[in-house]
């Protein structure tokens, strides 16, 4: 994205497997009265991020004593949600799902919610949680948005039987955000 606009400044890495030793040298960069930017090729920062890790450490180490600045951006969660043609006044956003211990536990959570339900799934994923919420609310009408504000982005309505259907293989790529009605 920075080499998009010509724009050429040291940049970090920072992602879920990051060292601690990340945290620190952003700390230490701060300390030194550098200006940081996090930016994030996935979403917002912090939401369902591990943006959120590095700016829980800033406000640890520092307090009030630095500026965190939200600039807006896209969001997926909201994106689909403007669109999804349900009340959307209150809803829970759950993340991504668990990638194993605690996933029947997490789909259970969301039958139970009296409120729209919003997760976010990976391309890998998705078949498999779109099964196991046929499991546990077969009836419930989803909204799946599927490479939000992307080239290829794509919109299904319909029940989790009705989205599997409609799935292709080539279909089956980029990330995806549901939402799970409550009626």
């Amino acid at each position: 994205m920075l080499d998009n606009y010509s724009i050429s400044k040291p940049t970090i890495s920072f992602h879920q497997h990051s060292k601690l030793s990340k945290v620190d040298e952003v700390l230490k960069m701060l300390e030194h009265g550098k200006n940081i930017a996090l930016v994030s090729d996935a979403g917002t920062p912090g939401v369902s991020d591990p943006g959120g890790i590095l700016v829980e450490a800033v406000l640890k180490a520092f307090g009030n004593k630095v500026s965190i600045i939200p600039i807006p951006g896209v969001s997926a969660v909201t994106t689909l949600a403007s669109i999804a043609g349900v009340s959307m006044d209150k809803f829970l956003f759950m993340g991504f799902p668990p990638h194993k211990k605690g996933r029947e536990t997490f789909f259970k959570e969301i039958a139970s919610q009296k409120n729209p339900v919003v997760i976010y799934e990976s391309v890998h994923r998705i078949k498999k949680a779109l099964d196991q919420i046929d499991k546990v609310v077969p009836e419930r009408q989803l909204i799946v948005g599927r490479e939000l504000t992307k080239q290829f982005e794509t919109i299904y309505r319909g029940t989790a039987q009705d989205i599997l259907q409609q799935l292709t293989d080539e279909q089956k790529k980029g990330e995806f955000v549901v939402i799970i009605d409550n009626k």
